[in-house]
């Protein structure tokens, strides 16, 4: 898998969508009451600071119209009279100067919270915006309409929110945290029962339908869908059974006529009828045997394994095998490639192998045995036309046969390479199509306990090669494709 196929792969996945949605949704809720809060607490403080300027200017009202200083037990600064007829002012510090505004009888002193003013407003820089909430009050003086002006500093204010903000600019990213890691736990341990499911059913095959999925005791959906799960391998393994019984069956019950026909067509008199029949009664034979042996295969019958030369039996089967006479056969064996298996299961492998190659081939056949990696390697190469890589898979599908590059094949049922395919997994080897024919790998045994015995051909022995060199007085040729 490419990166980009992992990361759509990470992000298709249900526990890490349910952690995005849900600190997604928790941050979008966090972020909008965070706004409110905030400007919620702006308005009320900026409001009490505005109510407590009106306070301050309204309690001022009475002593600045009888010309009197606010009583220092009031909460706003002593009133002050600067001279008279002159502005009254508030909140004075010792050491203050009086400042006169250029044009009219404003006057301000430095930290007075309560002006009153005969004319105009007090200078911007009394009450800068944003710094200090300001009040004004009309009062009627002995000198005439005066207006009086009281502020209260913002920095209270200010410094709340400054709090506020800095316990939620790190608070609300530390929840979003605590919110994703609670999310994703409790995710994973809720979709572990899943995991679980899954993992079991994709290990389940079918030779072994009898294994079940766990099944959790939370009782709920994840529950009642694992004993769905049983229940329809409980159906399929039922299903399955019957077919295996049904062929076996079959099988068994096919051999017996077709031996005995095939015993009344050698019996008959010889003729080109009797020779065709003859020749369709040993494919039938042939197929029976193989429906008998895939029934075998598919039930699991345990396997009877023993350490076994395998390029003794390649030999010895491959001189064993049908061929046309135009047909070269070439053997290149290792000596001690030793593997555990079963004597005629692998024989049957490496038949079937041979007769594929035989069938295919323009005029050679070559079976090579040798040891790679700690693994022992049978490999079968023909000159015909070779399997497209395009359906190098699909010749392993039982009854499937290639019509174009094959058009030779006039025996095959298309069983024969499945057969080889499923012995080779019984053995726990692996069998695959390659350039110019097939290659079978197996599991290596210790070669000391293998008992080797000469491969003797009936009558005639072929050309063996030993790696190195050539088969006396013939031409070395590669594989054909």
């Amino acid at each position: 898998m490419n990166v980009r196929g992992a990361v759509a792969s990470g992000l298709s996945s249900v526990r890490l969508r349910a952690t995005l949605a849900a600190t997604l949704v928790v941050a979008l809720a966090l972020g909008v009451t965070a706004v409110v809060l905030v400007t919620a607490l702006r308005g009320s403080l900026e409001s009490a600071a505005g109510s407590e300027a009106a306070r301050r200017a309204v309690a001022a009202v009475p002593y600045v119209r009888e010309g009197q200083a606010v009583p220092a037990t009031e909460p706003a600064p002593a009133m002050v009279a600067v001279a008279p007829g002159d502005t009254v002012l508030t909140g004075a510090r010792a050491g203050t100067t009086v400042m006169e505004e250029p044009g009219d009888r404003v006057r301000g002193i430095d930290g007075a919270d309560v002006v009153v003013a005969t004319t105009g407003a007090p200078a911007t820089s009394w009450a800068e915006p944003g710094h200090y909430a300001v009040a004004a009050v009309d009062v009627a003086t002995s000198e005439g309409q005066a207006t009086v002006w009281a502020r209260v500093s913002l920095d209270g204010a200010r410094q709340a929110l400054a709090t506020l903000n800095g316990v939620l600019l790190p608070g609300v990213p530390a929840l979003l945290l605590v919110v994703a890691g609670m999310t994703w736990f409790s995710v994973g341990r809720a979709l572990a029962p899943v995991a679980a499911i899954r993992a079991k059913v994709a290990d389940i095959t079918a030779r072994d339908l009898h294994q079940r999925v766990p099944v959790p005791r939370s009782g709920d959906e994840i529950a009642a869908l694992a004993t769905t799960v049983n229940g329809t391998l409980d159906r399929l393994e039922t299903a399955v059974e019957r077919h295996k019984r049904f062929v076996a069956d079959a099988a068994h019950e096919l051999r017996s006529p077709i031996a005995t026909l095939r015993a009344r067509l050698e019996l008959a008199r010889p003729s080109e009828l009797t020779a065709e029949a003859l020749a369709d009664v040993e494919r039938l034979q042939t197929l029976a045997g193989d429906l008998l042996l895939l029934a075998r295969l598919d039930a699991g019958e345990p396997l009877r394994a023993d350490d076994l030369d395998l390029g003794q039996v390649a030999a010895e089967e491959a001189v064993r095998a049908r061929r046309r006479p135009e047909v070269r056969l070439e053997l290149d064996v290792e000596p001690d490639v030793v593997v555990q298996g079963s004597r005629g299961h692998l024989a049957r492998l490496v038949t079937n192998l041979v007769d594929n190659a035989v069938r295919h081939a323009a005029g050679r056949v070559e079976v090579r045995v040798r040891s790679r990696d700690g693994r022992a390697v049978l490999e079968v190469f023909d000159d015909g036309p070779g399997v497209p890589p395009e359906q190098r898979e699909a010749v392993f599908d039982r009854f499937t046969r290639l019509d174009e590059a094959r058009a030779r094949d006039a025996g095959g049922a298309g069983l024969g390479l499945p057969i080889a395919r499923d012995i080779a997994a019984l053995h726990g080897g692996t069998l695959a199509a390659v350039d110019g024919g097939f290659a079978a790998s197996f599991p290596a045994a210790s070669p000391s306990a293998a008992r080797v015995v000469p491969a003797v051909a009936a009558g005639r022995r072929p050309p063996v090669r030993r790696p190195g060199r050539r088969a006396a007085g013939k031409p070395s040729r590669s594989p054909g494709g």
